[in-house]
């Protein structure tokens, strides 16, 4: 079982947890970097998103 498997298995049945934890991490990259990094960033949530089935049809944050 791979450590990938073992945090989505952590994370079943909490993906509104893990949407809350994956925006605020991305946040404070935003913040520390003063939204230099800001596209990669999101590029990054998203792929977070999709790899641990989390909702991905929200309205950007502004």
């Amino acid at each position: 079982m791979s450590f990938m498997d073992k945090i989505k298995g952590m994370l079943k049945g909490h993906e509104g947890m893990a949407d809350k934890g994956i925006d605020k991490g991305g946040d404070y990259v935003d913040q520390r970097t003063g939204d230099k990094y800001k596209p990669q960033v999101d590029t990054g949530q998203d792929k977070l998103r999709d790899e641990f089935g989390t909702p991905q049809d929200r309205p950007p944050q502004s």
